[in-house]
């Protein structure tokens, strides 16, 4: 199976800026990511969530209320018609472990349960810990950011989410 992977906050939903989605109110799905994932499915692809979220080990917001925006996500994509593998997610503090981007290990995982060819696939990110991270797991990658790092890897690079449709109906 091929696979996109989205990052979450910045892609997925409207980014928070600096802190943490926290609480479920403050969770809003974008629509240009909808229409990137219901592409991604309509070319065959499994689509599948990648996020890091420290803010469940700093104290910033409980695993419950993670675990309840998580939730909610996956009901408006069941609605949507849009399936997701699953939603990978390193709640960890620091680059201990081998989940918390830039490590792969959530797209690993995500490779061993649903037996995905990484390097058939893509990861779609507004980080470069992002980017580095489908890299080292072998997928390809596109960069969401309007101010990218000069020396960023990402095979493809956009300025906004509004610009990944067209990216993903061009790519996929």
């Amino acid at each position: 199976m091929r696979c996109v992977f989205f990052d979450r906050d910045g892609i997925v939903n409207t980014s928070p800026g600096p802190g943490y989605v926290e609480r479920l109110e403050d969770f809003h799905i974008q629509p240009a990511f909808l229409e990137a994932a219901a592409i991604a499915r309509d070319r065959g692809y499994g689509i599948a969530i990648a996020t890091n979220q420290r803010g469940v080990a700093r104290g910033f917001m409980s695993r419950q209320a993670l675990d309840k925006i998580h939730e909610s996500l996956l009901d408006h994509l069941r609605a949507t018609g849009i399936p997701l593998l699953a939603i990978y997610c390193c709640t960890h503090e620091r680059n201990t472990c081998t989940c918390r981007k830039p490590q792969p290990g959530l797209l690993l995982q995500a490779a061993q349960e649903h037996d995905i060819d990484l390097a058939a696939s893509w990861m779609i990110g507004d980080n470069e810990t992002d980017i580095e991270a489908g890299r080292r797991a072998g997928c390809r990658t596109i960069l969401v950011n309007a101010a990218p790092p000069a020396n960023t890897r990402a095979n493809h690079i956009i300025p906004d989410i509004g610009g990944l449709p067209n990216t993903l109906a061009t790519l996929l």
